[in-house]
């Protein structure tokens, strides 16, 4: 388990610094859209939470699990196409979940409108029933974000959500 989160923390930050030496230093380089803020950005996009699984009373941390982000895309004229759709990690055995959408992944002259984090997959039969506890249905809008300056990250956190046995 410690080795998924070395894992993790190595592979964002192997992401941040490819995104530091491939910036493009001119004008066309602000492409790059999270209109969720209506700003130009060259920020990765985080995106962390936790699943866990009610069982009766009890509320335990789902290792396994995933979750899946979806955000709207518009082009330059303001048309709407496919959504862009990610996969979490798996969660470790806390319940945690880390996924990234770096700008550099999204074409040319296109811009995020609005993303959503939902629950995905559980790993459990026993407790594989999703519930809508903080939108893990209906999807989790990403709001309000911290800056990791060190890490040029927009950190947006949703959740807890949960999946029960029925």
């Amino acid at each position: 388990m410690a080795f998924n989160r070395f894992f993790s923390a190595t592979s964002l930050l192997v992401l941040a610094l490819v995104a530091v030496l491939i910036t493009p230093s001119s004008a066309a380089s602000n492409n790059h859209y999270d209109e969720m803020n209506l700003q130009p950005t060259k920020s990765i996009l985080g995106i962390q939470g936790l699943v866990y699984c009610k069982s009766g009373p009890k509320v335990i941390p789902l290792e396994g699990s995933v979750a899946r982000i979806t955000c709207e895309v518009v082009d330059e004229y303001g048309m709407e196409s496919a959504p862009m759709t990610i996969l979490s990690d798996a969660t470790d055995a806390k319940g945690y979940f880390f996924a990234t959408l770096s700008p550099y992944e999204i074409e040319n002259h296109k811009k995020l409108t609005q993303c959503r984090a939902f629950l995905e997959l559980s790993p459990l039969e026993s407790c594989n029933v999703p519930t809508d506890l903080n939108n893990g249905i209906s999807g989790a809008v990403l709001a309000s974000y911290r800056l990791l300056h060190d890490k040029n990250i927009r950190l947006y956190t949703v959740g807890p959500f949960t999946f029960t046995s029925s």
